[in-house]
C-alpha cells in the first residue's frame, strides 16, 4: 500500500512543550498504563462524544470478546486541561491505553520519543489490519505527528462546496486550474452571483485558501521548507500565492465587509444560496445534509478540491486533510489484550461510525452502510482515491504566527495590507 512519507514533521515549528515538562515526559521511567491489565481505559476530552459512543456499541457487538477480556472504561477531560493533564500521567507513568492525542502535535512527539506512543506502522501490521486505514488518512498523520502515531477516528479533507445550479447556468465546468477558478468567479460577478463566502472574523478560511495555493505551486512540502528554515513566507513565490488570494479579494469576490463575516453567516451565505462558493472541509455535511439548513438542496452541492496552479509542483488530487484531534496508544500498553481490542476498532469502526454517527472516519467499512446521504458517499470516494494529502497553512505554526496569520486574513482581502506585509508579518513570528 502507497503512503506519502516526504513531509516529515518538525517539532521546532510548532509551539513546544515547556522545557520541564518535556525533560519530566522524557525522563519517566517504564511504568507501563495504570488501567492497561484490568480494563481498555480510554482518556479522552469531553467535548468528544462520539468516539466513546462507538467503542460502546462496538464493546456490546463486534469487540464483544475483546471487551470481555478488557472492559472499557472511559475517562474525560475538559480539551483546555488536556494537554496538561497528558504530561502529568506521563510523568507518573500513569497514561491509559488509549488517549486523545493532545492539542499541539509536538506533544505528541515528545510523548513517542519517551516511548510512549505506540509505532502503528509496525504494530497493525503485525497484526495484519494496517490495510483497513484509507492511505490518505495515513499520509494526514504522518505529516502532523512525524509518523503513524495516532488513529483517524475522525477524518475531514477539505475543498471549495459549489452551487452547481449556478454553474449551469452560467455554462462553468467544474475548475481544473486556478486561472479556471479566477475566470470562473468573473463571469458569477458579472451575473450578479456573489462568487465566494468566506468567514473574515475567523481568518482561517481565507488562509485555507493561501496554503492551498502554496501547495498547488510549489508542491506538497512547500510550507515544511518553511517549517525547516528552508524557505520563507517572504519569498517571491511564497508571497505571489498570498497575491493571488489577495486579487480575489480586491475584485470583491467576498461580498462587503468580509472582516466582520462570522462562520455562521459564511456558511448561511452558502446554504441559501447567496454565494456560489465556499472553501470548507466535510465537517460542513451536516449542514449540508440538512434540509432545514440547506436550502439550495443537497442536489445541487458539488465539491472540488482546490484547483491546480499551471505549471505547479502539485496537483489537485493531494487534498487538504485532517484528522481532528484524533487518539492514540500507549506503547507500554501493548498486549495480547489490548491488541485484540485494537484489531477489533481498526477492522470494525469505520462502518460503526458511519452508521451510527454519520461519522466519515479514516477507517476502510468493513460492511456496506445503507442510507448514507450522495454528499458523505463523495467524501469518501475522495478519500478513497486519494493518497497524498497536505495540511494547512498553519498547522506547523507556533501559536504567535497563527493568531497574526488570522487576524491579518481579513486586511489582506481589504487591501489594508499587502501580500508582502501579510507574509512578514507571519515571518516575523516563526523567526
Amino acid at each position: 500500500m502507497k503512503r506519502n512519507t516526504a513531509v516529515h514533521f518538525k517539532r521546532g515549528a510548532l509551539t513546544v512543550i515547556a522545557g520541564a515538562s518535556a525533560l519530566a515526559l522524557t525522563a519517566c521511567g517504564g511504568g507501563g498504563a495504570s488501567a492497561g491489565s484490568d480494563a481498555m481505559s480510554l482518556f479522552i476530552n469531553v467535548e468528544n462524544t462520539e468516539i466513546p459512543a462507538v467503542l460502546e456499541t462496538l464493546a456490546d457487538g463486534a469487540c464483544a470478546s475483546a471487551a470481555e477480556a478488557l472492559p472499557l472504561k472511559v475517562e474525560t477531560v475538559p480539551q483546555s486541561n488536556l494537554d496538561q493533564q497528558l504530561q502529568l500521567k506521563a510523568g507518573q507513568g500513569d497514561l491509559p491505553v488509549l488517549f486523545s492525542a493532545g492539542n499541539a502535535p509536538a506533544l505528541t512527539q515528545t510523548l513517542a520519543e519517551a516511548g510512549n506512543v505506540v509505532d502503528f506502522e509496525e504494530v497493525l501490521t503485525d497484526l495484519d489490519v494496517i490495510d483497513n486505514i484509507e492511505p490518505a488518512a495515513i499520509s494526514t498523520i504522518e505529516n502532523l505527528y512525524g509518523g503513524f502515531r495516532a488513529l483517524p477516528f475522525e477524518y475531514n479533507v477539505e475543498g471549495i462546496w459549489y452551487n452547481k445550479s449556478f454553474f449551469a447556468e452560467q455554462g462553468i465546468e467544474e475548475p481544473q486550474t486556478f486561472d479556471d477558478l479566477v475566470a470562473a468567479a468573473g463571469t458569477l460577478d458579472a451575473a450578479g452571483v456573489q462568487p465566494f463566502s468566506a468567514s473574515g472574523e475567523q481568518g482561517w478560511p481565507i488562509t485555507r485558501l493561501i496554503s492551498s495555493y502554496i501547495f498547488r505551486d510549489l508542491g506538497p512540502d512547500a510550507l515544511q521548507k518553511v517549517a525547516d528554515g528552508d524557505a520563507s513566507l517572504t519569498d517571491p513565490e511564497y508571497v505571489a500565492a498570498a497575491q493571488a488570494i489577495a486579487d480575489l479579494g480586491a475584485e470583491g469576490y467576498f461580498g462587503q465587509g468580509i472582516g466582520s463575516i462570522d462562520m455562521a453567516t459564511s456558511e448561511n451565505q452558502f446554504l441559501n444560496g447567496s454565494a456560489a462558493m465556499f472553501y470548507m472541509g466535510s465537517w460542513f455535511l451536516s449542514g449540508l445534509n440538512d434540509p432545514e439548513m440547506n436550502q439550495i438542496g443537497a442536489e445541487n452541492v458539488g465539491f472540488m478540491p482546490f484547483p491546480g496552479v499551471e505549471g505547479g509542483a502539485g496537483d489537485r488530487s493531494q487534498l487538504a486533510a485532517n484528522v481532528g484531534l484524533p487518539v492514540t496508544m500507549n506503547a507500554k500498553a501493548v498486549n495480547e489484550d489490548t491488541e485484540g481490542w485494537l484489531s477489533c476498532i481498526v477492522e470494525n469502526y469505520g462502518s460503526t461510525a458511519l452508521a451510527q454517527e454519520n461519522r466519515v472516519s479514516g477507517f476502510a467499512l468493513n460492511e456496506e452502510v445503507t442510507d448514507v446521504p450522495p454528499l458523505t458517499q463523495l467524501v469518501q470516494e475522495q478519500i478513497a482515491s486519494t493518497e497524498t494529502t497536505v495540511l494547512w497553512f498553519e498547522a506547523l505554526f507556533s501559536a504567535e504566527a497563527t493568531t497574526t496569520s488570522q487576524r491579518n486574513a481579513a486586511p489582506l482581502m481589504t487591501g489594508s495590507i499587502s501580500a508582502e506585509e501579510f507574509m512578514s508579518m507571519v515571518q516575523a513570528d516563526l523567526d
